[in-house]
């Protein structure tokens, strides 16, 4: 990894890889962005003037990304087309607007995406999952094939990907922090869901003839799974208390209840105090990188991107594998094992450079 790189998050590194339930301290700070528009042997900058982007997703050499304020734009061969593939109409607020994306496993045939956004009922906030189908681009159709889902202006989840079973899932957000939803199995808030690919409710569902798979979360921010099936996802708390979580089926998290401990929910596997606001995640299964295996995860408060050993479940190490380019919102994994993230400087909580956003491509 490039020495520029590593001297640039080091400061972020060694305040926010403190992982330690309960301990007291203040957020680590955000370090300046170093990254150049042109990027370094390590790094290719391969789109900049980004407008608050969200959300990867990559199919062969497409990279679908959503920008928070309503456009899915197309990175083809390297290069983001100026016309974006579909604009959604959704509520310009803090933390809503069209949100994650994800590619149907069949892709090649059906062309099908998958997004998560808000929008506005009887001046009330909830989310939908829209089915997309493109061609050359360009979108032909679109199903919503779930709505309802409760919507804040903070904490709307989004994140949906397909499982290795070939459903659908979906991180929903908590409404407010006083809201006791992600306690209520009658509510959609707050919980992973599990989905059929036309959003009916799989019959193979933990909990009969409901979507619910687990709950008790805040702010879900990622999801992933190794080759082993266990199922991870990020979950971000009010100020402190941000957790990796191992994802099993029916358990109880604990949001607004419990915040990085056991008791009588279940425990997270890694727990952050200070916050470094974790987003997107993944485990890598490419060969560029000597990262095989590792969890990937993304950091907004400590501006890097993280690389984490787990041995049955149990952390073993912690590295930093990327920083300096400010906060880091995403990242996916390209077919020849490069690793593709997105910068998220003009969320209104970072300091954005002229050029931000960013996607950068790892390639060393």
């Amino acid at each position: 990894m490039d020495m520029k790189l590593r001297i640039a998050g080091i400061a972020a590194a060694v305040i926010a890889l403190i992982v330690i339930i309960n301990s007291p301290g203040a957020p680590p700070p955000l370090p300046d962005p170093t990254t150049t528009e042109d990027g370094n042997d390590s790094v290719v900058v391969v789109a900049t003037g980004l407008d608050k982007p969200r959300a990867l997703a990559v199919a062969d050499n497409r990279i679908f990304l959503t920008e928070r304020l309503g456009a899915i734009r197309v990175v083809e061969d390297g290069v983001l087309l100026d016309r974006p593939l579909a604009t959604f109409r959704v509520p310009n607020i803090f933390d809503g607007g069209l949100l994650g994306i994800a590619v149907h496993p069949d892709f090649d045939t059906n062309h099908h995406l998958y997004v998560y956004h808000t929008y506005v009922q009887d001046d009330m906030l909830y989310n939908r999952i829209t089915r997309i189908t493109e061609q050359g681009n360009r979108l032909v159709n679109a199903t919503t094939i779930l709505e309802g889902i409760p919507g804040s202006h903070f904490s709307n989840g989004g994140t949906i990907k397909f499982g290795p079973d070939g459903k659908l899932y979906v991180a929903t957000g908590s409404v407010s922090d006083s809201s006791h939803a992600p306690q209520d199995m009658d509510s959609l808030a707050g919980k992973i869901l599990r989905l059929n690919d036309d959003g009916t409710v799989p019959g193979t569902n933990p909990i009969h003839d409901s979507l619910v798979y687990a709950l008790g979360f805040r702010n879900p921010q990622g999801m992933a799974w190794d080759d082993a099936g266990n199922f991870y996802m990020t979950d971000m708390g009010p100020t402190k208390s941000d957790e990796l979580n191992l994802v099993l089926p029916t358990r109880n998290y604990g949001w607004p209840e419990q915040e990085c401990a056991g008791g009588p929910y279940e425990p997270p596997v890694l727990c952050y105090d200070p916050a470094i606001e974790p987003g997107g995640i993944l485990v890598y299964s490419g060969d560029l990188l000597d990262i095989s295996g590792r969890l990937i995860m993304t950091s907004l408060r400590a501006s890097n991107l993280y690389s984490v050993s787990l041995q049955d479940t149990v952390l073993q190490n912690h590295d930093m594998l990327f920083g300096g380019a400010g906060r880091i919102r995403d990242v996916a994994q390209g077919p020849d094992g490069s690793l593709y993230v997105i910068t998220s400087n003009t969320d209104g909580k970072g300091f954005p450079a002229d050029n931000d956003d960013k996607l950068m491509r790892i390639i060393q």
